[in-house]
């Protein structure tokens, strides 16, 4: 099978499996899932819901954020991992809006990439869920399910199979392929148990789990 023939494959099963992909994470504002995004590393967004919904009842705004106490914010965070790390960026990123920005999130990726906690993949997240601009950000269920569906290489970072699903994919798609990748691997490719037995296009996987 070509590549163009896998992807459309893909493509038809996602739109199946998932028409309507979504974000997860909970958030009434820009900077909300900003700090959202920068919460999640290396945990869930489930839990960065419930941390979050402590954090924003508190802190109602970026004045109040950027000036509260590092320890209070600690003690709301400290069920994720890094919580030390991430409380610092949280007000960080928080005084640097409030002060440089006007309480607005920029959308210049070379200006977001500065802030503290952000890289590419959330600025891609960001930029792709709040002002709907074709991004294509790759997580671990991304990369594991591009993979596996041989839309690159194994050995290829996370630049690369960026730029190889924004080949494969029309542009005006990136954002919703990115959520159902996310989705499709969160919730049916799984890393551990992957549900193949069920899975109508398990044929062009490179595992092959249950051939």
């Amino acid at each position: 099978m070509n590549m163009m023939n896998r992807v459309n494959n893909i493509s038809e099963y996602l739109d199946y499996l998932i028409p309507e992909p979504w974000c997860e994470l909970n958030f009434n504002s820009d900077y909300e899932l900003l700090i959202a995004i920068v919460l999640s590393a290396q945990t869930t967004d489930k839990r960065v819901n419930m941390v979050t919904a402590i954090l924003f009842e508190k802190y109602k705004d970026l004045e109040s954020l950027k000036n509260a106490d590092i320890k209070e914010v600690e003690s709301i965070l400290k069920s994720l991992g890094s919580f030390h790390k991430k409380s610092i960026y949280v007000i960080e990123i928080a005084k640097i809006l409030n002060e440089k920005y006007n309480n607005v999130v920029p959308t210049d990726r070379k200006i977001l990439e500065k802030f503290p906690g952000v890289g590419r993949k959330t600025v891609n997240v960001f930029l792709s869920e709040y002002y709907n601009i074709p991004q294509f950000a790759v997580d671990t269920h991304v990369e594991r399910v591009s993979k596996r569906l041989r839309l690159c290489k194994e050995n290829d970072n996370v630049i690369s199979i960026e730029n190889k699903l924004k080949k494969r994919f029309k542009k005006d798609e990136w954002s919703k392929r990115h959520k159902q990748l996310v989705l499709f691997g969160r919730y049916y490719c799984k890393a551990v148990k992957p549900d193949c037995i069920n899975c109508k296009i398990k044929d062009i996987c490179k595992n092959n789990f249950t051939g």
